[in-house]
C-alpha cells in the first residue's frame, strides 16, 4: 500500500470514529431481461479478484454459460496488489475494471470514501445478507468469507504430533519446517495478522515465529500448495478454502482450528462507478450473490457464504463449531503491520 492511500485510509478511520452520515441505499435490483439484453450488447466484463484463480475462473465460466455472449476477463492478484492497482488507475483516471473483489475489508471503506463505487444492491443481498455484512449505503457487500488456518501434510506429520495452536508453532521442532504468506501481498494475511496481533498472543508471537526459519511466500493461496508438494510439512497461515479443495481432491492435507482462535476474513465485492461495461458489470455483480454462484463457491472453492440456502459439503467443520478471531477494518493500520512484520521476518 503506498503512502498516499495509507494516509487516506487513516484519515477515513478518524472520520468513521466521529460518525459519518449515511445516504439511502438504492432499491434492490434483479437480472431483468432488459438488463441481460443491455449486458449482452456490451459483451464483456473485467473482474479484479483476489479469489484463487481456479475458483474465480470457474465462477466466470458459469456466468458465461448462463449468459451467452458475455465474456468475463478475470484479473486475479493478491488483495494488496489489487488495492494498489485501483488506486493507481483511478488516480490516473484509468477505468479498466468493472467489478472489484478483495479479501481486505478496509479497501472498500477507502474506495467508498474516494467515491469510486457505484451503489447497487442485488436482490439476494437485500433479502438474505445480515446487515453487518453489507454496506448501509449499498456500495459493497460480503461476497465471501474464509478462514486463515494452520494446516499440515498428514504424510509428513502424524495427527498426534500435529500442532493444535498457534503457540505450538513456536516449538523448536518446527524450525525450518513452516511456510506462511505475507500481509504485504495478501489481504487474508493482513487481516489475520491484525487479528492475531490484537489477541492475547500479541506481536511477541510474530517476533518468536520470525526466528523459526519460515518459508515466506506471497499469496494466502500458496502455503496449502507448498504442503501439497511436500516442500513444507506445516503452514502457519493460509486460506482454508485451498485446504478444502486440495483435501477433497485426495491430497494428504488437514486444517487445524487453533485453540486460541482462527481469523475470519470477509471478502467484499463492489461495482466500480466508472465501469467501462456498466450493464454487464451490474449483471455479473448480481450473479455473484445468487444461490447458484454462492453454492459454486462453496462446493468448488470451499468458501464460506452468508446465503442461507448454501449447503456445506460433509466433512467440513461448521463455522458454529470454530472459535473465530474477528478484526475491525476501521482499526486496520496496514503500514504499521507491514513495518512490524518486516522487522520480524526480514521481508
Amino acid at each position: 500500500m503506498s503512502a498516499q492511500p495509507a494516509a487516506a485510509v487513516l484519515a477515513l478511520v478518524a472520520a468513521l470514529a466521529s460518525g459519518v452520515a449515511h445516504s439511502q441505499a438504492p432499491a434492490p435490483y434483479d437480472a431483468t431481461p432488459q438488463l441481460v439484453a443491455a449486458a449482452q450488447k456490451e459483451g464483456k466484463i473485467v473482474w479484479y479478484s483476489a479469489t484463487d484463480v481456479q475458483v474465480a475462473e470457474k465462477l466466470a465460466r458459469a456466468f458465461e454459460a448462463k449468459y451467452p455472449g458475455i465474456k468475463v476477463q478475470v484479473e486475479r492478484s493478491g488483495a494488496e496488489r489489487l488495492f494498489q492497482r485501483i488506486n493507481q488507475e483511478y488516480g490516473s483516471k484509468i477505468h479498466a475494471a468493472d467489478v472489484i473483489e478483495t479479501s481486505d475489508a478496509v479497501h472498500f471503506v477507502h474506495f467508498k470514501k474516494q467515491g469510486w463505487l457505484q451503489p447497487a444492491v442485488p436482490s439476494e443481498v437485500a433479502k438474505h445478507w445480515p446487515k453487518e455484512y453489507k454496506d448501509a449505503d449499498g456500495t459493497y457487500a460480503a461476497y465471501r468469507a474464509h478462514l486463515s488456518v494452520i494446516a499440515y501434510n498428514t504424510k509428513l506429520v502424524p495427527k498426534e504430533q500435529a500442532p493444535k495452536s498457534h503457540a505450538d508453532l513456536l516449538d523448536p521442532k518446527w524450525q525450518g519446517k513452516l511456510v506462511k504468506a505475507h500481509p504485504g501481498y495478501s489481504g487474508t494475511i493482513m487481516t489475520g495478522t491484525q487479528a492475531l496481533s490484537q489477541s492475547p498472543l500479541g506481536w511477541s508471537y510474530f517476533e518468536k515465529l520470525g526466528k523459526q526459519k519460515v518459508m515466506q511466500v506471497q499469496s494466502s493461496t500458496e502455503p496449502p500448495k507448498k504442503l501439497a508438494q511436500g516442500e513444507r510439512p506445516v503452514m502457519a497461515d493460509g486460506n482454508e478454502y485451498n485446504v478444502f479443495v486440495l483435501k477433497e481432491s485426495g491430497v494428504p492435507i488437514e486444517p487445524v482450528y487453533a485453540t486460541e482462535g482462527t481469523p475470519i476474513v470477509i471478502g467484499n465485492a463492489a461495482l466500480l462507478k466508472n465501469a467501462p461495461n456498466p450493464n454487464a458489470a451490474r449483471l455479473f455483480y448480481h450473479f455473484m450473490f445468487t444461490h447458484e454462484a454462492q453454492q459454486l463457491n462453496s462446493d468448488v472453492g470451499g468458501l464460506r457464504s452468508f446465503h442461507p440456502e448454501v449447503k456445506e459439503k460433509a466433512g467440513r467443520m461448521p463455522l458454529s463449531q470454530i472459535k473465530l478471531l474477528n478484526s475491525d477494518p476501521a482499526q486496520l493500520q496496514p503500514d504499521n503491520i507491514k513495518k512490524k512484520y518486516e522487522e520480524y521476518f526480514g521481508t
